[in-house]
This record gives C-alpha cells, structure tokens and sequence, in this order.
C-alpha cells in the first residue's frame, strides 16, 4: 500500500509548513484531522477541500460537517472519500479552507508517493513541522468570540474580547441616577458638545437666547 506525502501551508503564512505522511487509502477526513493535530487546532468545523489546479483554483468540493446548502447540493462528505479516488497527478494539489465562520486558508500539495510504509509508524503522521501556527479563532480558553451571522466570513468577528480586555477598555454603567447620588461625574460618550451646550444654571439655549438683537436694536433675557 502507498503512502502520500502532503505539504501543507496556510495561504496567508507561508512559512509555516506542515508534512504530513498518510495511507493512500484512508479519506480526506483522516487528512483533515492531521492537518489539525499538526497544528494544534480543534478540528470540529465545517470545512472543504477543493480539487486544485496548478493556480490554487478551486475545482470539486469535499467538505466536512456540511451546512444545509451544501447537504441540498449533494456535496460529497470527507470521511466517504478515499483520498487515491482524487489523486490523478504525482504533485496533485487541493486548496483546503478550515472553518467557515472564520476561515484559514491552506495549501496542500503531494510531494512524493512513498511505497513503503516506516516499522511501527501509525498514520497518518506529520514527518515535519516548522514554524508557529496563528492562534486559532473560538478556540481559546477564556475569551469570548462573537457569534457569527452568517455562513460568510465577517471580519469584525475574527476580533476576540476577552474579560480581561473587557474589564481595562470598558466601564459598565447600570443606572445614571446611582453614580449621580454618590456625586462622581456621568461621561456620556458619542455626546457631540459643539451641537448643544449647557448654561451655568444647568439649562439649555440656543444661540440667540440673553443676546443682543443687533439687527433690530432690542435685547432679549430670560428672567430667571
């Protein structure tokens, strides 16, 4: 039995490099799976590999943990799918997106076919690694990640909050009438003090109120 030799890279990190040795007759879900023992990262997401060109353009989808649109489709599913079945040129490539809702791109890449398996090696196996991979979104001990929306990736929510972020940049304020009682000052933030300003009794005007009419030579006050 054969054994492929991936190279996998993240499209936006090239320098970190995963080889990844595994059976030629085990599924895209196994290959799925090493990719993210490699990396460190939790493999429950919805994801696809694309059969590639040699321009990364994406061809027949394979994907994992499908949405509803991808089930309508008939999509064909990672762990049905041996990966001999897809392998029709000795450098084949496929373009892997891992995680939808906030996506890593990779790039997976057969180096060499192997025609002996190691003594005792349990496969598939990463042969090397080098460089640090990015800090996976939602997966974090401690943080808050915003839900997503949609299928679609959103940029704001690859922002992570967590409570200690939260406790430093932000100050919960419950009701406006308790702090006024013990007399520390309300900051209103988002105020636009140049529209509207506050006379020293506490009350607003508007530009012409307690001035002078000079266009009609009369002068207006308030009684207070």
């Amino acid at each position: 039995m054969a054994l492929y030799r991936f190279r996998v890279t993240f499209e936006d990190y090239d320098e970190v490099i995963r080889e990844i040795d595994i059976k030629s007759n085990q599924t895209f879900e196994d290959l799925h799976r090493a990719i993210h023992q490699a990396t460190g990262y939790n493999p429950e997401y919805s994801s696809s590999f694309y059969i590639s060109n040699d321009q990364w353009i994406k061809g027949e989808e394979i994907t994992f943990l499908p949405n509803q649109r991808r089930i309508d489709r008939g999509i064909a599913l990672m762990d049905k799918v041996k990966l001999s079945s897809r392998i029709d040129d000795p450098h084949q490539k496929f373009y892997y997106t891992f995680n939808f809702d906030r996506p890593f791109d990779f790039h997976v890449e057969l180096l060499k076919i192997i025609l002996e398996e190691t003594p005792g090696a349990i496969y598939p196996i990463t042969v090397k690694s080098v460089g640090e991979p990015p800090k996976q979104f939602g997966n974090i001990a401690g943080t808050t990640v915003l839900p997503p929306v949609s299928e679609e990736f959103d940029f704001l929510n690859e922002l992570e909050f967590s409570e200690e972020d939260a406790e430093e940049g932000f100050t919960e304020v419950t009701e406006v009438d308790d702090i006024a009682d013990h007399g520390e000052p309300v900051e209103i933030i988002g105020a636009d003090s140049e529209e509207e300003e506050e006379d020293e009794f506490g009350g607003e005007f508007s530009d012409n109120e307690g001035f002078e009419d000079e266009d009609r030579g009369i002068s207006r006050h308030d009684d207070y």
